[in-house]
Formats: C-alpha cells, structure tokens, sequence
C-alpha cells in the first residue's frame, strides 16, 4: 500500500512575532480582538477622566429665575464650567475657582437679587406721574422693610404689603396707613412674643402715622403672629402654664438629686403637682385715730376775726405843755366788774364795743393703706414619690431584692420634705412609698450589618464607578483579548523537528499489526515523544494533518 503525503509547508520563523501571530489568526478571532482592544482603551480613557473629575462647589443657592439666568450667562461668557444641582436650586462650580467666579461677579453686581429698594428712585422715567412716582416710593419702602426683616436670623424670606393712604386736607377724617408682613422661617426655627414685637414696631416706626396696632404679622402656614385681644389671652394662658410646669419640674429634679446618691440612679420615681394663684388682689384701708394733744396735734387751718368801733377823743385845749403830757394811767378797783374787752384805762374814753373771734381747725390722723398682692403665688404643694427596693448580690452572683427600713423611708420623706420647702399650714402633702419596680427587658436591637452602616454606604458608592470598570476591563480581557492571544502564542510554539518527527511517524512502509513480542511491550520512549508531538500537530495545524489523511486515503505517494 502506498500513500502520498502532502507537502508541510513550515514557514520559517518572522522577525515580527506579533505580526505572524496576527496573520495566522482567522477573520473571527481579529474582530474579536480588535473589539477587545477598543474596549479596553475605553475604559481606560474613562477611569482617567472620572479620576480627575473636579470637585464641585455651591457658588449661589435659592436664587430667583432672573438672577439665576444673568448668572448663567455671564458663566458661560467667562468659560467657567458650571452644572445644577439641588434640584436646579442652585448653581455649582469647581471647588478652585468658587472664590474667584463670586468676586468676578460681584464686581459686575450679580447677583442683583429679587428684592428691590429705593434704588427704584435712581431710574425715574421722563413724564412719571404723580400716583407713579408714590408708588414707586412705596415699593421701594416695602422692600427695604424686607431687607431689614430677611436680615434676622431666624426669618428665611418676607414679604412686607404697605397700605398708605392718600393724604388729603380737605378730608375731616384721615385714614391710617396699615401693613402685613408674611414671614417665612427656616425649619426648626420659631419666633417668640419680643422678636415679632420687634418687627411690628420696625415696620410701624419706618412709616409716618403707623399704629403698631394696625400691623399684622403672618407666618407661611398662615397663623397670626402678632398680638390681638384675643392671642393676648391665649398667650397669657400659655405662660401660666409654662410657669406652673417649670416649678414642678424644679422640685422634681431637686427631689431625685437629694434621692439618688442615696438608693443609685434610676432606682427614684417621683412627681409633683403644684396650684398656683395667679389672681391680682388690691386692698385699701383707711384708720382714723383719736385726737391728739394740740400742742402736738398739726393746725389744719385758723382763721382770726377782729373788729372794733371805739373812737378815740379828739385833742382839745391850748396847745401848749399841759395839753402834750401822756394820759393818766387808768385806775380801777380791784373787786369791780371787768372792763369791756377792748377798753383799757378810763372807760369814759371808749366811744364804742370791740369784738375778736378765732377759730383753729387740726387735721385729722388718718391712715390709707394699699395693698396688692403678688400674681403667680404657690397656694399648695403635693409631691408623690416612689424608691426601688434595695437590689443587692450574694456570694453566688444571684441578684436579690428587699424593701427598704421604715426608718430610711422616713429619713427619705423628711429629706423630701425639706427639698420643697414644705409648709403644712398652706396644706402641702408628701407621699414616699417603697415599692419593687418592674424590669421590663430593652429589646436590643441587633448591630447593623457592615453593608447597612452608612459611612461603607458611602464607600460602597464612592468605589463603585473605579470597580465597575475594572470588573468591566477584566471581563473584555479574559473574554475578547486573552484567547486571541493564546492561540497566537500556541501556533508560534510549534517545534523546528516536528516535520521530520511527523515524516518517520507516516512513513510509507507502516508496520502490519500483529501480536507485539513480549519484549515490545514497553515501547520506547522516543516513540511516545512521536506521538505526543503527532497528537499536538494535529490540534495545532489541522489542515496539514487532513493533508496527510487525504493523501492517504487517495492512495498518493509520500511526497
């Protein structure tokens, strides 16, 4: 039997082994590698660019449509990158170039802002009538009132409505200006009675004629804040009951204070129930005392009335010595009746009667007395209080509970009374029981798991981009490139003896079967290495070995 072997064309080895690789590889396999190659590239680009992804700022925040535009466009005239971001409420930059971009645009007076002030009256029109330019006056007003109430930290935005009426002299009765202010809070944040008596009287100051009456103060959910009769009462009521809660809870925090060194923290119940008075009571007296001595009696008022109708002699007789000697002093006997009053000496001298009155008037002792009493007055006290039994440890380590001696409970209770301040004549009452408490177990909440926490939440997000895309690289490595490449180096490592190996494997004279000799049993190793070698020939270059195969079954000679 003759067989012919094709020729095994064995091409000698390129200087350029990744070339012969490539021109050995099929139409397949080169798409799939060049498809490989391009992915990886990509993803090698995109880890590049999202590593030096800037890190971006707030430059503005909650700013209004116009401003919001003006800013956008002035951006995008400096080349400064930008994007949105809280939902479009605000406009975000890189982190190295927020200061710059903000003094850039604050010298071109951007943000402008949606409030407005008297700066209106910079721009009047040519021909602006009279009712234009009063209400240019008042919007301006209104803004500044709410530049000057924005300012407040509390207050997140306002609005400030004027209603001023026009002032005309031939009106009887002048109209008041009013306003409302609508306020705006940031959360968490609330106003108290003196902040928004202060906005009312800001605003009724900044306008001529204002009553702070006439200004009403609104928040976002529409609650008045300013005060009215009514409010007024409701907020009276309130304090009330704010005072009463800070005193009981003032002698409830003395009470477990003075406790709890004693039996340990947490092992003390107590409460308190304090009623307070706070009704204003005025009382008035007046006393009126006996008369005094008058010598030491106040004279009130006196009052003397004096009247005389005597008429004295008229001179006579020769002028002379004899006519100017003093009278004769007068001369009367000692049990003779009294002289009328006013007449002294001769009563042949008096021509008429004399009269005197004299009335003295002395003030009353009298005594006025007023007295209020204080509103917010403790009139009763009553305090309960509960202790723990006393808890304790034997030798074993078994806990163990018992109540606590008569004698310490009232040590207790005199303690508690003295804490208060207890007074039995106003019928404070203090009540100190010993009793076990019920341990009710805490269900313990099991520990999060290390993907629930939130700090590796974060890191779990920050590393998911880098990690997804060197899952990706992996996957179009071991997928696309790498068989491409092994197939490549499996055809380069065929070996320079192969042919010859192969030409004695097939020679053209093959042994005829038959029974192997007993010393032929264990073939030699160099016919093993032939067919190992033949066996990898076949895998490696099938298409010479189907050569050979159709030689032989054409019956060809071996070439």
């Amino acid at each position: 039997m003759s067989s012919t072997v094709a020729p095994l064309e064995l091409q000698p080895a390129s200087r350029n082994p990744l070339g012969a690789g490539l021109a050995r590889l099929d139409q397949g396999q080169k798409i799939k590698l060049g498809l490989g190659a391009l992915a990886l590239l990509a993803l090698l680009l995109a880890f590049f660019l999202l590593g030096r992804q800037p890190e971006w700022r707030v430059l503005y925040a909650n700013l209004s449509d116009k401003d919001g535009g003006a800013i956008v466009a002035q951006l995008t005239q400096m080349n400064v990158p930008y994007q949105h971001g809280l939902g479009g409420q605000a406009i975000m930059v890189p982190a190295d170039l927020v200061h710059d971009t903000r003094l850039r645009l604050a010298s071109q007076g951007l943000p402008k802002g949606s409030i407005t002030g008297f700066e209106l009256m910079e721009a009047n029109r040519f021909g602006m009538t009279q009712f234009q330019e009063r209400l240019t006056f008042q919007r301006g007003l209104e803004g500044e009132l709410t530049r000057s109430i924005q300012s407040l930290s509390s207050v997140q935005s306002a609005r400030v409505h004027l209603a001023l009426p026009n002032q005309n002299g031939f009106f009887r009765e002048q109209q008041k200006p009013s306003s409302s202010v609508l306020l705006t809070l940031h959360p968490g944040r609330t106003l108290d009675r003196a902040q928004v008596a202060g906005i009312v009287h800001l605003v009724a100051s900044s306008v001529p004629e204002m009553n702070p009456k006439a200004v009403s103060v609104v928040d976002a959910a529409g609650n008045l804040l300013s005060q009215s009769p009514d409010a007024q009462s409701q907020s009276s009521n309130a304090q009330r009951l704010l005072y009463v809660q800070q005193i009981e809870q003032l002698h409830v925090r003395r009470i477990l204070d003075i406790l709890e060194p004693l039996v340990g923290p947490g092992n003390v119940r107590a409460q308190v129930n304090a009623e307070v008075d706070f009704s204003v009571a005025e009382s008035t007296s007046e006393q009126h005392r006996p008369n005094q001595n008058p010598d030491s009696a106040a004279v009130r008022s006196q009052q003397v009335i004096e009247n005389s109708q005597a008429t004295p002699a008229a001179p006579a007789g020769v002028p002379g010595a004899v006519s100017n000697q003093p009278p004769v002093p007068g001369s009367a006997p000692i049990n003779a009746a009294a002289a009328p009053l006013g007449v002294s000496g001769n009563p042949e001298q008096a021509a008429g009667n004399s009269r005197r009155e004299s009335l003295t008037n002395y003030e009353v002792d009298k005594t006025v007395r007023v007295v209020r009493e204080a509103s917010g007055t403790v009139r009763r006290l009553s305090a309960a209080v509960v202790v723990n039994h006393r808890n304790s440890t034997d030798r074993n380590g078994n806990p163990s509970s018992a109540p606590i001696a008569p004698e310490q409970l009232e040590q207790m209770s005199s303690l508690v009374r003295q804490t208060i301040g207890f007074n039995e004549q106003r019928g404070d009452s203090v009540n100190v029981v010993n009793a076990a408490f019920k341990v009710v177990p805490l269900s313990q909440e099991a520990p999060l798991s290390w993907w629930q926490q939130t700090s590796n939440q974060e890191l779990l997000r920050s590393l998911a981009w880098p990690l997804g895309l060197l899952g990706l690289g992996l996957l179009v490595l071991l997928g696309l490139v790498r068989p491409a490449f092994k197939q490549m180096q499996a055809t380069a490592a065929l070996p320079r003896h192969a042919p010859a190996q192969l030409s004695a494997l097939l020679d053209e004279t093959p042994e005829r079967p038959g029974l192997p000799s007993p010393t032929a049993l264990a073939a030699p190793s160099a016919d093993i290495k032939r067919l190992a070698d033949a066996k990898r020939l076949a895998l490696e270059n099938p298409v010479a070995v189907a050569n050979i195969v159709k030689g032989w079954v054409n019956g060809e000679a071996p070439a």
